[in-house]
């Protein structure tokens, strides 16, 4: 994810990628999570839907993962995004720790009189959903997991590419005016997004990164028992998508979503991932509506 928005200050405009517009962001805030730290919270959608907490990539903040989905996915849906740990204004702890990462989702779910949920993770998001599902099964209804692996650990060409991600963003240097862009008007939408990358110092991703390669959800992925559906970018250079086909295959019942583009297609083909997006997150749903009502 971080690589395809990655550029240099000094490359000209005219090279850089074109994002989807931008348009008019929630407002979000500062929240307290009591023992744990603050982080920023972002609210949107349908306030009377069915809550999705969503996960957002590595390297990234919330807004800037999950920005292009948040119209259409909202229209039926209550939507909360947050900024994990070290990354953005997410909580500043003295290390970083997937399973924090898991054990905050609930915490903001409290802050914000949130029962229960589904948890929908992209690329780093989707190990944290997965975490969050093994730690709080009685939180968590479902999961929606896109650009997702079960482990690092055994597959040489997914550590390749995260070294590679770490390798460019130590070549890159924070630049404090651009920290301050995600709180000041911004000229263009490539200047938001350069913005949003820079709340992140490339010290805390490298962190991430090697964090990252260490997750293995193999021995007990297929013990979910929630629905869930995978979304799977079939041209994807960071996770192989027969790894993410085979994630899909261990989990029961798990619906498979396929889309034409690569690791940060959440993003950069948002066009194919919204809708996507949707029909996964109303498959798991309407399973979790008649789950509910066989409980009753």
């Amino acid at each position: 994810m971080v690589s395809a928005l990655l550029r240099p200050p000094s490359v000209p405009s005219r090279r850089l990628v074109e994002l989807p517009p931008v348009g008019q962001l929630p407002e979000g805030r500062m929240v307290d999570l009591p023992g744990r730290g603050s982080t920023f919270v972002v609210e949107a959608g349908n306030p009377e839907g069915a809550p999705l907490i969503l996960l957002h990539a590595l390297g990234c903040t919330g807004l800037l993962t999950w920005y292009p989905a948040l119209e259409a996915l909202g229209a039926r849906h209550r939507l909360v995004i947050f900024d994990q740990r070290w990354h953005g204004r997410g909580i500043r702890s003295p290390r970083f720790r997937l399973e924090d990462c898991a054990d905050d989702v609930p915490a903001v779910a409290d802050a914000l009189g949130i029962g229960r949920f589904t948890a929908v993770g992209y690329s780093m998001g989707s190990l944290v959903a997965q975490l969050t599902w093994r730690a709080h099964r009685d939180r968590v209804e479902g999961l929606v997991l896109g650009a997702a692996t079960a482990s690092f650990r055994r597959a040489p060409r997914e550590r390749v590419a995260l070294d590679a991600i770490a390798r460019s963003v130590s070549t890159v240097r924070p630049n404090p005016g651009m920290l301050r862009l995600a709180d000041v008007p911004y000229r263009t939408d490539n200047q938001w997004a350069i913005g949003q990358f820079r709340q992140t110092s490339p010290g805390a991703i490298s962190t991430a990164v090697a964090e990252v390669g260490k997750f293995d959800s193999s021995a007990w992925v297929g013990e979910v028992d929630v629905p869930t559906a995978v979304i799977v970018p079939s041209r994807d250079k960071v996770i192989p998508p027969r790894r993410q086909r085979w994630l899909a295959r261990q989990i029961p019942g798990a619906a498979t979503y396929e889309i034409d583009g690569g690791h940060a297609s959440c993003v950069m083909k948002a066009d194919q991932f919204i809708p996507a997006l949707q029909a996964a997150c109303a498959s798991v749903l309407s399973r979790t509506d008649q789950n509910r009502h066989e409980r009753r």
